[in-house]
């Protein structure tokens, strides 16, 4: 079995067809999605037609809990505003069913992987799409947060950075961002998004176990026009964080 692994797509139906074309190449039989699919992006009706038509599970993120109940803060900074306006535009521009199929995520989702090997798929962490874990997460902070959690691979999003890291018997994934990759390179400011998009492939062949973190370019030029022709707020700022290649 070879899962593709998709998360963070964020309203970019751009990148996400060609992590999908990059995805079929590579032999993928299954996709699973680890969620925030719609927000902070400019095609969130795109996506969302897209996944629906995939029929791939899919797991709640925090940006898609977000679009169902929008929480607004009132002492919000600048970008912070920009962007909630943003994600409630995206809200708008989705239907009743559109709506109907994101309340249909599951907090989390186990696929199998043949040979008795199962990938738990989650948002944050396996007990909170809030929750961070990264390459630098304490162990101690680890072991709390995976407390009685059992997987050959633990996958999960929300962070928009891909890591692989082994904590004891357990190895944890996280595919990065198909929509909204972000550089984590210095300098740390502004945010600068590369030309690409991210995600993993997770196979389990003959036995053998084989995890790909993959980049995939995709025409950046593109997402631009689609962004300053959608009508989103704030489409020239949110423009200027992705890097042209």
């Amino acid at each position: 079995m070879r899962v593709a692994v998709i998360a963070d797509i964020h309203g970019n139906a751009v990148a996400l067809e060609a992590v999908l074309a990059d995805s079929a190449e590579a032999g993928a039989e299954q996709i699973v999605c680890l969620g925030d699919v719609a927000a902070t992006g400019p095609q969130p009706r795109e996506v969302v037609e897209r996944l629906r038509a995939l029929g791939c599970p899919v797991v709640m993120g925090n940006a898609d809990a977000w679009l169902l109940s929008p929480d607004l803060h009132a002492d919000a900074d600048e970008a912070t505003r920009r962007i909630e306006e943003i994600d409630r535009w995206c809200a708008g521009q989705l239907t009743p069913e559109d709506l109907d199929y994101v309340r249909t995520f599951q907090p989390s989702v186990t696929l199998s992987l043949g040979a008795a090997a199962a990938m738990l798929c989650f948002h944050g962490s396996p007990r909170s799409y809030n929750e961070i874990l990264l390459a630098t997460t304490p162990d101690d902070e680890v072991e709390r947060i995976l407390a009685g959690t059992h997987a050959a691979v633990l996958a999960g999003g929300h962070t928009h950075a891909q890591m692989l890291r082994r904590y004891r018997d357990l190895l944890l994934l996280n595919p990065g961002s198909v929509g909204l990759p972000m550089d984590r390179l210095p300098p740390a400011e502004p945010i600068r998004n590369p030309p690409r998009a991210e995600y993993a492939l997770v196979s389990l062949e003959r036995g053998h176990q084989r995890i790909e973190l993959r980049l995939v370019p995709f025409d950046v030029a593109a997402l631009l026009r689609a962004a300053r022709a959608s009508g989103m707020p704030h489409a020239e700022w949110w423009a200027a964080e992705w890097a042209s290649g």
